[in-house]
């Protein structure tokens, strides 16, 4: 079977334009992430997941999550917990924010999240995942949708057991990541358990996992009958990975663009998180973006030394001098509209 990635699919009521979708990560997916992803062709993207206990304390960094622009969307705000009534309380936050979807966590493999009995425990507890989706699908009117693992344990098979009962719970849409917690991500996901998942369930379900080009997204889709397709790792910091799968436009980008994504990325992160945090949650960008042989490995390292991201930008608009009217072409092309918030406390608004 034939998918085009440029073909627009729906989850429920909201339509999504391609079949890509870019994943949420921890640590990565900022607003200028997924607005970089919805540029280069993502038809849905995802924040990274939002602590329902953070939520329901009304943690002020975890109500900073919930920033949403109006070009980011279609949106999915991804919570995580392990109590159906908090996460009810923490959906119906998410709605109100103007996320598109509800997307819950039951994959996350990190420690800190499942000793909670939180993340890729829940396979392992299926009534209580049950519970979760339907007391979230009963407390907002926008879809919610599960992402998931294959299981705790390598050759686990608990996704298929728990898929169609989160499907009957409430979930619109599944997106199967097919490796074990225990595995994080190492050896290959198994997508023999997306085509089995997808002929047990009658809504859409997300291939993710080792999507890293166009050929592979075209023979998972082909091969699992899945929907849509989930990047994650292969957009970090090259979000013309993206363009790619969707398109098929090869070669590497210019210095120049290299540079102007680098730079428009970090003004827009210092707006979102304020300049102290985000000079240490840049650095690891930096290696993402001027790896893959675009920029000599002592520059890279000469940057990470430095926490001032104005020095950062001066440095890096030297070394590509084009890269400056890319930038202000860019910005005045995708200029950040007025945030829709919720009543957030007011450094938020600042971005501190």
């Amino acid at each position: 079977m034939h998918v085009e990635l440029t073909e627009s699919w729906r989850i429920g009521p909201v339509e999504v334009p391609t079949r890509l979708v870019l994943a949420p990560m921890a640590g990565v997916s900022v607003q200028a992430f997924r607005r970089q992803g919805r540029r280069f062709g993502a038809g849905l993207v995802c924040s990274e997941m939002v602590s329902c206990a953070g939520l329901h304390h009304h943690n002020e960094r975890t109500l900073g999550y919930l920033r949403i622009a109006p070009d980011e969307r279609p949106l999915a705000v991804q919570i995580f917990g392990s109590e159906p009534a908090v996460m009810a309380e923490a959906a119906q936050m998410v709605e109100a924010a103007g996320a598109d979807i509800v997307d819950i966590n039951f994959g996350c493999p990190v420690r800190k999240v499942t000793k909670t009995g939180a993340g890729a425990t829940l396979l392992d507890e299926p009534a209580q995942a049950e519970r979760i989706v339907a007391a979230v699908a009963a407390a907002v009117s926008v879809p919610v949708t599960v992402k998931m693992r294959r299981g705790l344990e390598d050759g686990s098979r608990a996704c298929l057991e728990v898929g169609p009962r989160l499907v009957a719970a409430g979930a619109q849409a599944l997106t199967l990541h097919p490796r074990s917690a225990r595995q994080m991500y190492t050896g290959e996901a198994d997508h023999r358990l997306t085509a089995e998942l997808v002929e047990r369930v009658d809504v859409p379900v997300i291939a993710s996992g080792d999507i890293g080009s166009r050929a592979r997204a075209q023979a998972v889709l082909a091969t699992t009958g899945a929907s849509a397709v989930m990047v994650g790792r292969a957009a970090q910091g090259n979000p013309w990975a993206l363009r790619e799968i969707l398109a098929g436009e090869q070669g590497e980008p210019e210095r120049e663009e290299v540079v102007a994504e680098l730079v428009l990325f970090a003004r827009e992160t210092v707006r979102e998180l304020g300049e102290r945090r985000a000079s240490g949650f840049l650095k690891k960008f930096y290696g993402w973006y001027l790896g893959r042989g675009r920029f000599p490995k002592q520059f890279k390292q000469e940057l990470l030394v430095l926490d001032d991201v104005e020095e950062i930008e001066r440095r890096l608009l030297a070394a590509a001098p084009g890269a400056a009217d890319l930038v202000a072409e860019l910005e005045a092309e995708h200029a950040v509209d007025e945030d829709v918030l919720l009543e957030l406390p007011i450094s938020i608004y600042g971005g501190g």
